[in-house]
């Protein structure tokens, strides 16, 4: 069985929606969480000249304005091959150290699949 087929499907969406992200508004990263009661949050890359956010950092932030006590889950599209340090931390700060990170290439397939407080995210 490969990788993506055993990916749970609610997995499978928000890589989907971090990916229609990245593609729709022409960033380097797209990225969606999915918070304790099933709700995603997506969002891009944002560099102004006053603040730049990565799309996981982004990502979380729309989840906790909105209420979000917690994650079960987080997706980043991007060409890395790892989550950054402080996209792994942010996840960590709202799901706790055990929240997936899933880490696609472009195309979607998924990369890296570890816990927020694993390095190797």
């Amino acid at each position: 069985m490969s990788e993506a087929a055993a990916l749970d499907p609610e997995d499978r969406k928000i890589i989907t929606l971090a990916r229609s992200a990245r593609a729709r508004n022409g960033v380097p990263e797209g990225a969606a969480v999915r918070d304790e009661t099933g709700r995603t949050y997506v969002a891009g890359t944002v560099v102004l000249d006053s603040l730049k956010l990565s799309a996981l950092q982004t990502a979380v932030a729309m989840a906790v304005a909105s209420g979000a006590r917690s994650l079960e889950a987080a997706a980043v599209v991007t060409d890395a091959e790892h989550a950054a340090d402080a996209d792994r931390a942010a996840v960590a700060d709202l799901g706790g150290p055990a929240t997936p990170v899933l880490v696609a290439g472009p195309d979607g397939t998924l990369r890296v699949s570890a816990p927020a407080g694993d390095a190797s995210a």
